[in-house]
């Protein structure tokens, strides 16, 4: 989509950041390799936490997972606030048809589930 779409949600960049990529690293570059490094560590807390056989350890991993979560989403919302990234909203009659499209599904769901 354009970056002049009425939908995109988006703050500006920092005037200090580079128009041109060089092969320098920059504040960018940093932060997005924190948020890479905190969604690896989610993954395997994730995995932790399924094997996790004492019921003392899982309860310290699942601990340690929400608090990496947290600090994921965090560094997200730094970097949309810094304009790294943008957001497309969408139109409320795509949602709804994308709601009516898989809504049927939900008699599939064990235990009864429904969307809501």
């Amino acid at each position: 989509m354009s970056p002049n779409n009425q939908n995109t949600i988006a703050n500006p960049k920092p005037p200090y950041e580079p128009q041109v990529k060089g092969p320098e690293l920059t504040d960018r570059d940093r932060i997005n390799d924190i948020l890479a490094t905190e969604k690896y560590l989610t993954d395997g807390f994730g995995i932790a936490a399924r094997e996790a056989s004492h019921v003392s350890l899982h309860q310290d991993i699942m601990t340690v997972l929400n608090e990496t979560h947290q600090c994921q989403h965090e560094i997200f919302e730094l970097m949309f606030r810094k304009g790294h990234y943008k957001l497309e909203a969408e139109e409320q009659q795509t949602l709804d048809q994308a709601y009516q499209q898989f809504s049927g599904y939900s008699t599939q769901f064990p235990y009864g589930g429904t969307i809501q």
